[in-house]
């Protein structure tokens, strides 16, 4: 029964075990799948609108410095008046770069192609010159200004993006170009900072694939095609204004999206690794899988435990009687079985009692059966406390008992049996207001070698009936 009990435990736990990691498996990968597509159409061109959104709201202050330049009446007064004196317009554009705290202020004049800077005149701008290419390219367009990332005429190391605003006479003729320059560590700055919120590589190129702006940590490549994964990709990337996919580098799924930045002329490049996503998704499984361990444990000692108490219930009805506790005959005759043997190899002596209440009859006509009951009850507790442990007490049948007492000579078993009939002769047994004074006759034996059960307690039973023939509370050997 042992061994049944722990398999019927162990399957359950099983059971239960994958019952749980099923379903946590399952959805694992349903949430990895929805995560999956939630990256791909949501997440990432989510990211791309808010840096966009902060790219603009970045440039709207400078375009705003640049059209008020641009209309200033003492820019188009002081270029009509034919340039004259430059520290005036040199102080002008310091002071408009000292008050709006821009990088760089300047304005070229198409009379006299000079470049204006807050430290004075820098150059004559020449269409010969590469350099120079964005001024004429911004003297012509019909929008009244552009904006490019360039180097600064002033300091050639340092990368700016510029405003370049038409400057016009009060004919609407264009009669130089104004603006001022936004540090492109701004942009920088906020790339930096929705790597560092949203865990995601940020990056800009231009319309040839080189690698334009980046955060930290990107790498060493400068081009588009040099970016593992993404070469057989990269002319759809640069051919469209936006779109999203996936590539894969060293057996892990990125996901890209793209925007076109139009005020650049760059596409904003946002990557997210798979693995980002699904570390949250696994630390749920991890934990799904700590609690589903814990519960099957817990069902499994309580399954355990239930049955091992309902077993013993089981075993306790099939086994004691159910009035006094004491074993019945059919377990008695096992445990008879195994204590002789026991005393056997250790060559010890096993003794018997049989016990019986004097003149039961009369309790019972006088107490009627709840009372005879009770004195039958308290008679068995009264002779268990005095019992050892290793002793076995049976209800044999009745009002009568039978003690059995291992590694017990006859006449200890004697002296036993004299003290539990004076307990039991001592102490009246309480019945609502009534004391029940109860007396007990006995017969002790010792077990001979090879003798049986029946013969052991055909022995007993008869120095019993001589004990009782005696008279009441007396003890007779066999």
């Amino acid at each position: 029964m042992p061994g049944k009990k722990l398999h019927f435990v162990v399957g359950l736990c099983v059971l239960l075990a994958l019952g749980f990691l099923t379903t946590s498996l399952v959805s694992f990968f349903v949430a990895r799948n929805s995560l999956q597509e939630q990256i791909a159409e949501s997440t990432l061109p989510l990211t791309s609108d808010n840096i966009y959104s902060e790219i603009q709201r970045d440039l709207l202050r400078p375009i705003f410095i640049s059209s008020l330049m641009a209309h200033d009446t003492f820019m188009r007064d002081w270029t009509l008046a034919g340039e004259e004196n430059s520290d005036q317009i040199t102080r002008y554009l310091s002071e408009i770069q000292s008050r709006y705290e821009t990088i760089t202020a300047f304005f070229v004049s198409e009379a006299t192609r000079r470049y204006y800077h807050t430290s004075g005149v820098l150059k004559q701008v020449s269409e010969d010159d590469p350099a120079d290419s964005w001024y004429f390219r911004a003297r012509d367009i019909k929008e009244p200004f552009e904006i490019n990332v360039d180097q600064d005429t002033a300091d050639r190391s340092r990368l700016t993006i510029f405003v370049n605003y038409q400057v016009r006479d009060y004919q609407n003729q264009v009669i130089g170009v104004a603006g001022v320059g936004l540090s492109v560590n701004s942009v920088t700055a906020l790339i930096e900072t929705y790597q560092q919120r949203y865990g995601r590589d940020i990056y800009f190129v231009d319309r040839q694939g080189n690698i334009t702006l980046h955060g930290s940590g990107f790498g060493s490549e400068k081009t588009l095609h040099d970016r593992p994964g993404l070469r057989p990709l990269a002319m759809q990337i640069l051919t469209s204004p936006g779109t999203s996919l996936t590539y894969q580098d060293g057996g892990e799924t990125i996901f890209v999206n793209s925007r076109l930045v139009s005020e650049f002329g760059w596409l904003l490049l946002v990557e997210q690794h798979q693995h980002i996503g699904d570390q949250k998704i696994e630390n749920t499984l991890l934990f799904n899988m700590v609690i589903s361990l814990g519960i099957t444990i817990l069902v499994g000692l309580i399954a355990y435990f239930t049955v091992r108490n309902y077993q013993k219930r089981l075993e306790d009805m099939a086994s004691l009687d159910k009035l006094t506790g004491a074993c019945n005959r059919q377990v008695f005759d096992i445990v008879f079985d195994n204590v002789v043997k026991a005393c056997q190899r250790r060559k010890e002596g096993v003794a018997m009692v049989c016990l019986d209440i004097d003149e039961f009859r009369d309790v019972n006509d006088t107490y009627g059966h709840p009372g005879g009951d009770i004195a039958l009850r308290e008679t068995a507790n009264i002779i268990r406390n005095l019992m050892r442990p290793v002793d076995t007490l049976c209800r044999w049948g009745g009002d009568e008992f039978i003690l059995l007492m291992p590694a017990t000579s006859l006449a200890e078993a004697t002296a036993k049996t004299r003290e539990i009939a004076d307990t039991i002769r001592e102490n009246a047994v309480r019945y609502g207001r009534d004391n029940i004074r109860i007396t007990i006759s006995a017969g002790v034996s010792e077990h001979r070698e090879g003798e049986s059960l029946s013969t052991l307690v055909s022995r007993v039973d008869n120095a019993l009936y001589s004990a009782k023939k005696s008279g009441r509370d007396h003890i007779e050997q066999a």
